[in-house]
């Protein structure tokens, strides 16, 4: 039997047996003193995307212990415990990480964003009560929770939406000290001042072109900043192509989460596609620009919650192929993105080629100007 197999079976077992445990006795509790917060572990953006729920959740429970599973490498990530949260991690592929997550069991709330078969992990960490949203497919992945909604139909952020999942008003407006730096090994930050142009991401119909990108980092020096590239492990490839003669520094593939959160903290812009590393840069209280092919600049944008943030998204709106209207298998109206593979896509890379040069440079300059008028009111 397979390691993965174990773990559904070890969570599937638990969850039937704490459900039968609890039979006519589960009900929202009015004192509310332990909260799960579960969701894919690695979806880093996702992830960190979860933070206006994780605001409310601490304005609406002051005094209540938040847990949050991640991944290994994004708990360093959750160090400082904003928020007052407590990352866990767990790793589907790892039974260990389950057994030290069942002895954390016990909770009066557990919210399950998104995959719904995480609700069945907060049934077998015997959550009293379960809220997610509704429609999920195939039907058993609703069946261990107590709540379900609808996806509204007001556009926002996804933190945005699962922070309605949590009755009360919106959270109030992210500011950096929210958010504790994590500590990190030592390593040499770049000379002052510096942008880092990030050009990895997720999935290869994200990337923007190695022409653009040189052309981005000589207009970023004649600005007068020193150029960083920046690329997560086995992207070094990418930067290869882009600068083969090593005109700029690169620190692709050299550091952790969190000594890339210190090089972007210190960052005077990042400039990056749409990918865990812009939600990041928002965390950071850093300039950022994100360039948006497939991905939906509404979901995966500032919102309300970061309206405070130096952020712009960069986009083709009108792009006719982000046509898709789902979200984590659920339909939304005013949804528009594309969710496709390489190989489900006709014509890979045409919507991040729609994004001009100029386009760019706009928002860098409107973000920059922007930040030095703060800086001379203040």
């Amino acid at each position: 039997m397979s390691t993965r197999l174990l773990v559904r079976l070890h969570i599937l077992v638990a969850a039937l047996w704490n459900r039968i445990l609890t039979i006519g006795r589960r009900r929202r509790s009015d004192v509310v003193k332990r909260i799960l917060v579960t969701h894919h572990p690695q979806m880093i953006g996702d992830l960190l995307l979860l933070t206006p729920l994780l605001a409310k959740l601490r304005e609406c429970y002051p005094s209540a212990e938040i847990i949050l599973t991640t991944s290994v490498a994004t708990a360093t990530l959750y160090e400082g415990r904003p928020f007052g949260v407590v990352a866990v991690p767990y790793v589907p592929r790892q039974h260990r990480t389950l057994r030290h997550l069942l002895r954390h069991s016990g909770f009066d709330l557990a919210v399950a964003p998104g995959d719904n078969r995480y609700g069945w992990l907060a049934l077998a960490l015997d959550a009293r009560w379960i809220v997610g949203f509704a429609g999920d497919k195939p039907a058993y992945k609703n069946w261990a929770f107590d709540e379900l909604a609808l996806y509204p139909d007001t556009p926002g952020t996804w933190g945005e939406l699962t922070a309605m999942l949590i009755p009360g008003p919106p959270p109030k407006p992210y500011v950096s000290s929210d958010w504790p730096a994590p500590r990190c090994k030592p390593f040499i930050l770049p000379p002052t001042p510096y942008c880092v142009l990030h050009v990895g991401a997720s999935t290869p119909l994200k990337l923007w072109s190695a022409e653009r990108w040189r052309l981005l980092a000589d207009l970023m020096k004649k600005r007068g900043m020193h150029v960083v590239w920046s690329g997560g492990p086995g992207e070094e490839s990418l930067v290869a192509e882009i600068d083969p003669q090593q005109n700029h520094y690169s620190m692709a593939g050299q550091l952790d989460l969190a000594q890339l959160w210190k090089l972007l903290q210190n960052a005077s812009l990042l400039v990056c596609p749409d990918t865990s590393v812009a939600h990041l840069g928002r965390l950071t209280g850093t300039p950022t620009v994100a360039l948006f092919g497939p991905g939906s600049p509404i979901i995966c944008g500032a919102g309300n919650y970061w309206r405070d943030s130096s952020f712009r998204a960069v986009t083709d709106a009108a792009f006719p192929c982000r046509d898709r209207q789902t979200l984590f298998g659920r339909h939304i109206h005013w949804l528009r993105r594309c969710g496709r593979t390489p190989d489900q896509c006709a014509t890979p890379g045409a919507c991040m080629s729609a994004i001009p040069l100029d386009s760019v440079r706009n928002a860098i300059d409107e973000l920059l100007n922007t930040r030095s008028n703060d800086a001379q009111r203040y």
